[in-house]
C-alpha cells in the first residue's frame, strides 16, 4: 500500500548514499544505485523461491531524479510475475534528503531472476502457502 506521496510503505532495502558512491563528477554513480536495486530484488526473489537465485535481466531502467550524497535511499521490490523457474520483480528507488521528509522516486526497473540449484542450474520455484492451500 503506497503512502500519501505514492511511495510504497515497506522497503526491501534502505541505505544512505555516501561519498564513496560517487562518480568522478561527484554525483551518486548510477551503477551503485542499480546494485542497490539488484540487492532489493534479489532479497525478494530468494525469499519467494526459498533459495538461491540469479539475476538474468534488467529492463526499463529509467532515472527520474538524481541522488545526492547523504540522501536516504529506500528500495521497494514487488514480484510482478512468477513462472516455472523465473520471476519478474519491479523495483523502485526513492530518495529522501537528510534535511526534510519529502520523498521522490529516482528510478525504477524490472529485474528478472531465475531460481537455481546448488550446481547453478535452473530449478522450479516452489508454490507459496496460498497456492498450496487451494
Amino acid at each position: 500500500m503506497p503512502g500519501s506521496d505514492g511511495c510504497p510503505i515497506e522497503p526491501a532495502v534502505r541505505t544512505i548514499a555516501m561519498p564513496a558512491d560517487t562518480n568522478p563528477a561527484g554525483d551518486i554513480f548510477g551503477g551503485w544505485l542499480m546494485a542497490q536495486m539488484d540487492l532489493a530484488a534479489g532479497n525478494a526473489a530468494a525469499r519467494r523461491a526459498r533459495g538461491r537465485c540469479a539475476t538474468v535481466a534488467v529492463d526499463g531502467m529509467v532515472f527520474h531524479r538524481p541522488v545526492a550524497v547523504g540522501d536516504e535511499v529506500s528500495l521497494y521490490a514487488t514480484i510482478e510475475h512468477i513462472g516455472r523457474t523465473s520471476m519478474k520483480i519491479h523495483v523502485e528507488a526513492w530518495r529522501r534528503s537528510r534535511f526534510d521528509e519529502e520523498r521522490f522516486k529516482v528510478t525504477e526497473a524490472l529485474f528478472t531472476f531465475v531460481a537455481i540449484d546448488e550446481g547453478g542450474r535452473p530449478r522450479a520455484i516452489p508454490p507459496n502457502e496460498e497456492e498450496q492451500a487451494s
